[in-house]
């Protein structure tokens, strides 16, 4: 009996320091680093579009990793982009590597401070997710390990299905804007296609992006959550509703839902497959009307470059 009785105090002792507002953090910085003194930050999220080095990696094959075209040309597009949108946090997907992020920061960018980075790679495919950032970065979270169900969907026999394939496309990870200011970043490549099998496919993903949300809202109720990238959904598709419904602590809020603010193709915009999307405790530092599309290339470098347009949001971090 006094087992049980303690055992009771211990777990509703748990449970209420898990939903403090102060939980554990990390606390040890890079030796001499400071925060800058800034009121506001800047995210970018960009799919720049199978872009590599010019290394072969022997373990992809893959004729644009293989052997890709303009490598120079693109990377110097991508810097001069950067360099103008100068994003406290850059989030890029089809990215080959962390590498390749680390190499272009330090040769064309080292004037910015971009000094952490960190990224979600599959085993046998060039396209990744890779965050680089000004800002010093926490835990990071990836998906590849992960299956995930395809929702709502059977194959010609009736049978289910479950997949990863490209659930190496996702990650989130921590980023600390200030002492107090710590969010929770996700960025993704979501499965493409228009299939009713992609559809699924994808509904499966944003289901495991929503128990990710709802383990980091259950150990910090207050938790600050930010998901970006290319979801391959439409506004109004069913997939992303599907993911903005999310459950009673992780919906998730669209800035731009109702609005036609459009990032793709890049030298035509039509419409958007990019979002950044966050939580109810997020939502309230953004900058109002800061979600925006950046452009500084003319058209023929702008498809010279991928067949998107970055995507920026500002919030308030003072």
């Amino acid at each position: 009996m006094k087992k049980t009785i303690l055992y009771t105090i211990f777990s509703l002792f748990v449970a209420s320091a898990c939903t403090q507002k102060n939980y554990p953090q990390y606390t040890v910085l890079p030796e001499g680093y400071e925060f800058p003194n800034n009121d506001t930050l800047s995210v970018v999220t960009w799919n720049v579009e199978h872009f590599v080095d010019e290394y072969d990696n022997p373990y992809i094959s893959n004729d644009m990793e293989n052997k890709p075209k303009n490598v120079e040309k693109k990377v110097d597009l991508l810097a001069n982009m950067l360099r103008k949108i100068n994003a406290d946090v850059v989030v890029l997907e089809e990215f080959e590597n962390r590498n390749l992020a680390m190499k272009i920061a330090k040769e064309k960018l080292g004037d910015l401070g971009y000094k952490f980075f960190t990224c979600s790679t599959s085993d046998n495919w060039y396209m990744n997710v890779v965050v680089m950032s000004k800002l010093p970065l926490g835990a990071t979270t990836t998906y590849h390990t992960i299956y995930g169900d395809l929702v709502n969907y059977t194959d010609s026999l009736g049978r289910k299905e479950t997949q990863n394939t490209t659930n190496a496309r996702m990650i989130t990870t921590e980023v600390r804007a200030k002492k107090d200011f710590v969010f929770h970043l996700t960025g993704v490549h979501l499965k493409a296609g228009r299939s009713k099998r992609d559809v699924a496919m994808r509904k499966g993903q944003m289901d495991l992006l929503r128990i990710q949300a709802d383990r980091i809202l259950l150990a910090d109720k207050n938790a600050k959550i930010v998901m970006v990238g290319d979801f391959n959904s439409t506004p109004d598709s069913e997939e992303l509703q599907h993911l903005l419904k999310g459950t009673t602590n992780s919906t998730m809020i669209d800035p731009l839902a109702n609005t036609s603010l459009f990032s793709h193709p890049s030298d035509n915009p039509k419409w958007r497959i990019d979002h950044i999307l966050m939580n109810k405790s997020m939502s309230k530092y953004l900058v109002a009307n800061s979600v925006h599309v950046p452009n500084y290339l003319d058209k023929n470098d702008c498809r010279a470059l991928s067949d998107h347009l970055p995507l920026v949001a500002r919030f308030v971090i003072k």
